[in-house]
């Protein structure tokens, strides 16, 4: 490494001098500029090795407008869905050259959500994503600065944001039409908190799937948290009730807690009861029995979200004027052995 008078550390005029260079050409190097000869390119990547030149950053954001920073607001869990939700968006943006940015925020309340906002903005993220699964953190969106580019993740397929969801209608759809098929009458529904989002358009998918097809709509079983302790709860209701024939449960744990609670009741799955959960979790083909299921594609949906975001920073930089971004991403169901038809 070459030394520069005394300890100062090496300015881009130095590479331009080194590399015989003006000072544009330099700065045409290090933003991927396609009009610059290749030898002269070799010239000054040679000369930025030689003296160890790390370009300011703070210096380029100036000209360029660009941090390749995002903010990522989430809530501090250890569930499923949020969890993958964050790590497709941090994969995907790896692959776009991006740095991400994460907020874990305790509850996602108006002021909590609003002042992530804030302090992603003070770090100049060049946007923000926000999975917001519950109503609080979606009317706390709405009050977003609308200079902010930002992008809700999993908040449903109604919102009025900028937003990429999984159907989860649709698929709650899929997972009540499939029992039907096999020969059940009807279909029980043990169902998520009722302030997710996620939770309350299963709800509506099952019962409108039921209403749809001439069947009973039974009353749905409430009180869950996501969590196999209140499937395993809730499961010992639907244990004691002989007609209950079939169940879609909101999420693949609670699922899980069912299938303990039918169990320590004698009854079989599928035999006695068929069982369908809804995200398929890494350990759902290795329930007792392979558990039949509603498959999210969290890497997809990471993709989508990354893609929709650059779109809206990209046509703020142009001045071009945001385009309307409303993904809806299909889940499909993964067919296994906890469903079968009913006994005669």
């Amino acid at each position: 490494m070459r030394v520069i008078d005394g300890d100062r550390a090496p300015v881009m005029a130095d590479v331009a001098r080194i590399a015989g260079v003006s000072h544009q050409t330099v700065s045409r190097v290090l933003n991927d500029h396609p009009n610059v000869r290749p030898a002269t390119r070799d010239r000054v990547l040679a000369a930025i090795r030689e003296l160890g030149y790390r370009p300011n950053a703070a210096a380029r954001t100036l000209v360029t407008r660009r941090t390749n920073t995002l903010g990522v607001i989430s809530f501090n869990t250890t569930l499923y869905g949020p969890a993958s939700m964050l790590y497709g968006i941090e994969q995907a943006a790896k692959q776009h050259d991006y740095f991400v940015t994460v907020a874990a925020l305790a509850a996602l309340d108006r002021r909590s959500v609003l002042d992530a906002v804030e302090r992603l903005r003070d770090q100049a993220v060049e946007g923000i994503i926000v999975i917001a699964p519950q109503t609080t953190a979606v009317g706390a969106l709405a009050n977003v600065p609308s200079d902010v580019p930002l992008v809700a993740v999993g908040c449903g397929t109604h919102s009025s944001l900028a937003s990429v969801a999984v159907d989860n209608e649709g698929g709650a759809e899929r997972a009540t039409s499939y029992l039907l098929d096999l020969g059940h009458r009807t279909v029980h529904h043990m169902a998520g908190p009722a302030s997710w989002l996620d939770a309350q358009e299963r709800e509506i998918g099952w019962r409108r799937t039921l209403e749809s097809r001439g069947a009973s709509v039974p009353e749905p079983l409430t009180g869950g948290d996501w969590s196999a302790r209140t499937g395993f709860e809730l499961g010992h209701r639907i244990a004691r009730d002989p007609q209950i024939t079939a169940v879609f449960c909101a999420n693949d744990h609670m699922a899980l807690g069912l299938l303990r609670a039918l169990q320590q009741a004698g009854r079989r799955v599928p035999e006695d009861v068929s069982v369908i959960g809804f995200d398929d979790i890494p350990e759902a083909e290795y329930f007792g029995p392979p558990l039949t299921t509603v498959r999210q594609d969290f890497d997809e949906l990471g993709r989508r979200a990354l893609r929709s975001l650059i779109q809206l920073i990209d046509a703020d930089l142009s001045g071009v004027g945001r385009a309307s971004v409303r993904v809806s991403i299909d889940p499909g169901l993964v067919v296994r052995a906890s469903a079968a038809r009913p006994a005669l």
